[in-house]
């Protein structure tokens, strides 16, 4: 399966985005690194600069179509500039709306909510993001990892970094179709 893991240029937390892709990428999956900008994307550590990855596509000149799931890394900074991009927005809402599965942890939510897609829905989240996905009709829960199937598609969430290895095992899970 092709996952697309989509990032801003800069400001996603580096270990978000290179424990899911190995767990992807053991599992036998196609990892495709999608931005809002060809070129190279800068990983964090916290709040200090980390690696550089390349970009593989770019949101508007890909589709939700060619893959079969979607994998949301934090980090503060980089769902905050994919929310401020009506491509990258649409993109994930096209996931929710193909019935496609959707992974997302720590401050990725905020993209979800931007795109309209949590009402009526079961997340977790780092926990400041609590009030934001009350406020967009999504019910918060502080738990390591959430599969919801409570709408078109299933969607994992996890709360930070130390939730990864529970969060790669749900969403490998999700995405491979198994129940239960």
């Amino acid at each position: 399966m092709r996952i697309a893991f989509l990032v801003a240029p800069e400001g996603v937390e580096q270990v978000e985005l290179t424990e899911p892709w190995k767990a992807a990428a053991d599992a036998g999956h196609e990892p495709v690194l999608v931005s809002t900008e060809s070129g190279k994307i800068q990983a964090f550590n916290h709040l200090d600069k980390a690696d550089t990855f390349p970009v593989d596509e770019v949101v508007g000149e890909t589709s939700a179509g060619s893959f079969g799931g979607l994998v949301l890394p934090g980090g503060v900074a980089n769902p905050d500039f994919l929310r401020m991009d009506e491509k990258a927005v649409a993109f994930v809402k096209d996931f929710f709306e193909q019935g496609r599965p959707v992974a997302a942890i720590c401050h990725a939510p905020w993209t979800l909510v931007e795109a309209d897609v949590v009402s009526g829905r079961v997340l977790t989240s780092w926990p400041s993001l609590r009030t934001d996905i009350r406020n967009a009709g999504g019910t918060w829960v502080d738990e390591q990892v959430k599969i919801c199937d409570h709408g078109s598609n299933q969607l994992v969430t996890s709360r930070k970094p130390d939730d990864l290895r529970a969060f790669c095992d749900a969403f490998l899970h999700v995405f491979a179709g198994e129940t239960g």
